[in-house]
């Protein structure tokens, strides 16, 4: 079976998962909105912990899902991983955002 159709557990470790990750986002629009929502959670976080205003906490999901779902529904046309693989889609998208950073995965 190809690697990029297996279900979710039948991935052991997430190094096997992100390739199949990265293929759910070759829109370069979803993957800057994924970017956007990932700039604006970590901004949200360093803004609580700096300020210790923890009533703010409610938008971080709603910042990081909005921003990434948006790309997913009318640019990827694809249904989010999340939905399927919560927790190796939550790290996908930082280990992405870092990804792109470097210029590993494009703009």
């Amino acid at each position: 079976m190809n690697p990029l159709h297996q279900r979710a557990d039948r991935f052991q470790r997430f190094t096997d998962f992100y390739p199949f990750y990265l293929s759910q986002h070759a829109d370069p629009v979803c993957r800057r909105l994924h970017f956007a929502g990932t700039s604006c959670v970590l901004m949200l976080l360093g803004y609580c912990l700096f300020s210790q205003q923890w009533s703010w906490l409610w938008l971080v999901p709603l910042a990081g899902y909005g921003f990434a779902w948006l790309g997913h529904f009318f640019f990827e046309k694809n249904r989010p991983a999340t939905f399927t693989y919560p927790l190796w889609s939550l790290f996908g998208d930082f280990v992405m955002f870092r990804d792109m950073l470097l210029g590993k995965v494009r703009w």
